[in-house]
């Protein structure tokens, strides 16, 4: 076990660690956006947009991600070449990021609905009462005060994601795990490689849960001196 090899090939490493934080990024972005129209609508008062919701949800928590990886990288170009006779480009990037960010969006979901829910009814009835339409006191006064009771769920989503990551390493995108199982079947050896990977995950993920544990603390104090000064205002 040469362990030097590491060193000697940082740049494939830095490499496949960038490429692991594109692909967490994006597929955050995409579960954010999904998880607050899914979290939303699983509330709605519409029974098909729960409905919808509910089933999206339920569909992906009910499988395994590996599956839907493996299903929109090989099924989705199968079915699209069906419907259309075209062949669909395979971009492990693009197709694992979806993947990712569908099934993190699922999770997110419920993240949303349950922020939404710890605030209190009568901010809505407030905010109806001042003259904003039902979706326009969800987008300006209930979310924006949700949003900071759901950071530390959010926090623990990114972290997950970010080593959930690694799946996409099947579908050949060149990130960590898969630069660790090129270099090891290379040299016929893995524990080097695959030490140095885990070592970069936890860097990655302390590094993460430390900024975000700050930014919790900041709105925290936010959220502080924003009740004194309403505490001194009725006073």
């Amino acid at each position: 076990m040469d362990f030097s090899l590491i060193f000697e090939h940082y740049d494939l490493f830095l490499m496949g660690a960038l490429n692991t934080l594109k692909i967490t990024m994006g597929a955050l972005l995409m579960g954010l956006f999904l998880g607050t129209f899914a979290g939303v609508f699983r509330i709605s008062r519409s029974w098909w947009l729960r409905l919808g919701a509910d089933t999206y949800i339920q569909l992906i928590r009910g499988t395994p991600m590996l599956l839907q990886i493996y299903f929109f990288f090989f099924g989705l170009p199968q079915l699209y070449h069906v419907l259309t006779g075209g062949r669909m480009p395979q971009d492990p990037l693009w197709l694992g990021m979806i993947a990712l960010g569908i099934n993190s969006g699922a999770y997110t979901a419920e993240i949303i609905r349950a922020g939404i829910l710890s605030i209190n009814r009568g901010q809505m009835e407030a905010a109806r009462c001042s003259g904003l339409s039902h979706r326009q006191a969800m987008v300006f006064v209930i979310l924006p005060q949700a949003f900071k009771r759901m950071i530390p769920p959010l926090c623990n989503e990114l972290i997950v994601l970010l080593k959930d990551s690694s799946l996409v390493s099947v579908v050949g995108y060149g990130e960590l795990m898969f630069t660790a199982k090129v270099l090891g079947a290379k040299y016929y050896t893995y524990v080097p490689f695959l030490l140095g990977v885990g070592l970069i995950y936890l860097t990655l993920t302390f590094t993460f849960a430390k900024l975000l544990d700050r930014l919790e603390r900041k709105l925290s104090e936010g959220s502080s001196r924003d009740d004194n000064n309403m505490v001194l205002d009725l006073g």
